[in-house]
């Protein structure tokens, strides 16, 4: 259960600030900051709900999250591709996180990493769809 919820908070972070960033004019910072902060207040309010490490682990993961919801719509325009890159991002999470343990900037390497994973997969759907039209 623990891993469904980080999985589902990296998605939700991700296209929530995409959603936040793009269609609602934020832009990328004043998005990922805000969305983040409200995530981090209802985990204090509500504390008795979660287990501490779960209630830190999913406000690391939507913070990091929040970075690969911080790309342009220029360079990933579908808001499946961004949710799926949230999902990539709680999956690289929570099976390397102790590989970044120390490591400066790991949650924005993970989700660097995230977007060119998408980035490349949609370059490659984009590829096989056109030999499928030639």
């Amino acid at each position: 259960m623990f891993e469904i919820i980080l999985l589902l908070t990296g998605t939700i972070a991700a296209l929530s600030t995409f959603i936040a960033s793009n269609t609602l004019k934020l832009g990328a910072i004043k998005a990922s900051a805000g969305l983040s902060f409200i995530v981090a207040l209802l985990c204090l309010l509500f504390d008795d709900i979660f287990k501490e490490d779960l209630a830190l682990q999913i406000q690391l993961v939507f913070f990091g999250a929040s970075f690969v919801g911080m790309v342009s719509k220029e360079i990933i325009s579908k808001h499946y591709l961004v949710g799926l890159g949230g999902l990539v991002f709680s999956a690289i999470y929570l099976n390397t996180s102790y590989f970044f343990e120390g490591f400066g900037g790991a949650l924005g390497t993970t989700a660097c990493i995230s977007v060119i994973i998408v980035f490349g997969l949609r370059i490659i759907l984009n590829k096989r769809k056109q030999k499928a039209h030639s």
